[in-house]
C-alpha cells in the first residue's frame, strides 16, 4: 500500500470508476491509498496498466458494495483520481432501459442526463464563491465517439445516444415513475450517473458513461418489475464483454485532450485549488 507524494508525476492518465467484475482488470497493480478534502473514496485506488496505459480503478461501491448510491464519496472519487493524474474518465455501469428497444445486454453511450437524485453533494464549489460550470453537453465528444467506435470493432453495436435518468435509490421505480421517465423521451434510467458527470466537469476531467442494459423498467413491460437477482444475473453475463470493450477504448482515447473539457474552467475564479 503506498500514498502519492505531493508533486509527483502522474500516477495514471485515465481513470475507470466501475463495480463487480472490474477488480482484477489491471496488471502490475499498485493499491494507493489517496486523502483528498472530502474525505475517503470509496476504496484504496488501484493503479495498473492496461493496454500500455497507466490506469487507476476506483470501484465505485467499494470493493464488499458497502455504499449505496446515495451514499458514495463522489467527490471524494473524482477529487482522488485528478490528483493521481488521470485526466480521463470511463464511467461502466448497470442501467435500466425505458423502452423494448434496449433489451438486456445492449450496450449504451448516452449523450444526456436527467438529475432525480436528492440530497446528494453535487458541487465542489460550495463555498467562497459562485461558480458556474456549463454542463449543456455532459459528457466529452471525444470519449463517446471512441467508445462507440471502439464498441464496434468488437462487435457490439452500441446505441450511441440517449437520456440517462438518474435515480436517488436505493430502490427501483414504480410503474407510475417509469412511465413518466419514459414519456419525457427518457431512455435509461440509473443510480450513479450523477453526480457523479458534473463532478467530473467542474474539475475539467473528461467523462464518458459506459451503459450496460440490465433490464426493462418497471412501467416497460408487464410481470414482477426490476429484481436484483435479475440485474446481478445479465450483468455478471455481459461483465467480460464489457471489460474488453473498456481495455479497447482505453488503447485507443488520444493522449492529448482536444475537445472542450479541458478548457471548461477558463476564464473562471475559483474558490480552491484543483489537484
Amino acid at each position: 500500500m503506498s500514498t502519492q507524494p505531493s508533486g509527483s508525476p502522474p500516477a495514471a492518465e485515465i481513470g475507470v470508476i466501475g463495480g463487480s467484475g472490474f477488480y482484477s482488470f489491471l496488471d502490475d497493480v499498485e493499491e494507493m491509498r489517496v486523502e483528498t478534502p472530502y474525505g475517503p473514496p470509496s476504496d484504496t485506488v488501484t493503479v495498473g496498466e492496461l493496454a500500455d496505459r497507466r490506469v487507476a480503478f476506483v470501484p465505485r461501491h467499494g470493493r464488499d458494495h458497502r455504499f449505496p448510491p446515495h451514499k458514495i464519496p463522489y467527490r471524494a472519487n473524482l477529487w482522488a483520481l485528478r490528483s493521481l493524474g488521470v485526466r480521463q474518465v470511463l464511467a461502466p455501469s448497470a442501467v435500466g432501459s425505458l423502452t423494448p428497444d434496449h433489451g438486456p445486454g445492449t450496450l449504451a453511450v448516452p449523450d444526456q442526463l436527467a438529475d432525480r437524485t436528492s440530497g446528494r453533494a453535487q458541487t465542489y464549489y460550495d463555498d467562497g464563491a459562485a461558480v458556474h460550470v456549463s454542463f449543456s453537453d455532459p459528457y466529452c465528444p471525444v470519449g463517446r465517439r471512441t467508445a462507440v467506435t471502439s464498441a464496434r470493432a468488437a462487435g457490439w453495436d452500441p446505441v450511441d445516444r440517449g437520456t440517462l435518468v438518474v435515480i436517488e435509490g436505493p430502490r427501483f421505480s414504480t410503474r407510475a415513475e417509469s412511465q413518466w421517465f419514459a414519456s419525457q423521451g427518457w431512455t435509461l434510467i440509473g443510480m450513479t450517473g450523477h453526480p457523479e458527470a458534473v463532478l467530473a466537469r467542474e474539475l475539467a476531467l473528461c467523462y464518458t458513461p459506459l451503459c450496460l442494459v440490465t433490464d426493462l423498467d418497471a412501467g416497460i413491460e408487464e410481470g414482477e418489475g426490476v429484481t436484483m437477482d435479475e440485474v446481478l444475473r445479465v450483468f455478471g453475463e455481459n461483465i467480460g464483454r464489457l471489460r474488453t470493450v473498456v481495455a479497447d477504448i482505453v488503447k485507443a482515447l488520444p493522449a492529448d485532450r482536444s475537445c472542450p473539457c479541458p478548457n471548461v474552467l477558463d476564464g473562471i475564479k475559483l474558490p480552491l485549488e484543483l489537484p
